[in-house]
């Protein structure tokens, strides 16, 4: 059973850090069901989510701040897996399903692999949009768990990547066509 309250921070995954605006019980095939209302911040998008169907959505919990300082290491590190072969059909299949998971170290290794994809080819427009969607989950979830700004989390997400010799491609070049 989960016990979100009023108030809590949690995660709608592939839409972000969202707030639980309220808990009710609401009749859904004939049975009284717990749901938790939530707003996502960034869109005010409403999501109703009963408690039966909410690990099947994948909401969860903020990560804490020690789990952020994971990330970040995760992020500096220098070893990179090959990550998705083949077509970019395929590439985007794959990441699309790690970015559906809610885990947030998903969200950075699909970051990563995209980041170092671009170093030897443009990305085409939908891994690019992939790669901007990862990009505002992981600063946006990295700042609410460390209860600092984006624009503090971006700058530190930038230097932890250049650590591992990766940089965000510069916006205005040319990308493939899907």
């Amino acid at each position: 059973m989960l016990d979100y309250k009023i108030g809590d921070k949690v995660i709608y995954p592939n839409h972000g850090v969202g707030i639980i605006e309220q808990v009710s019980f609401n009749y859904l095939n004939g049975r009284s069901e717990r749901c938790f209302m939530l707003r996502i911040f960034s869109s005010g998008l409403r999501v109703m989510v009963p408690e039966v169907n909410a690990q099947n959505v994948g909401l969860r919990r903020v990560i804490t701040s020690a789990e952020a300082r994971k990330i970040v290491v995760f992020l500096e590190c220098n070893h990179h897996s090959n990550g998705c072969r083949g077509d970019w059909k395929h590439r985007f299949k794959e990441n699309s399903e790690r970015m559906r998971t809610g885990s947030l170290l998903d969200v950075a290794a699909v970051l990563k692999s995209l980041l170092l994809l671009s170093r030897s080819k443009p990305l085409s427009f939908r891994e690019r949009k992939m790669l901007e969607r990862a990009r505002y989950l992981l600063v946006s979830e990295l700042a609410t768990a460390q209860r600092v700004s984006e624009t503090k989390v971006e700058t530190d997400v930038v230097r932890a990547l250049a650590k591992a010799k990766l940089q965000f491609p510069e916006v205005g070049v040319p990308a493939a066509v899907d």
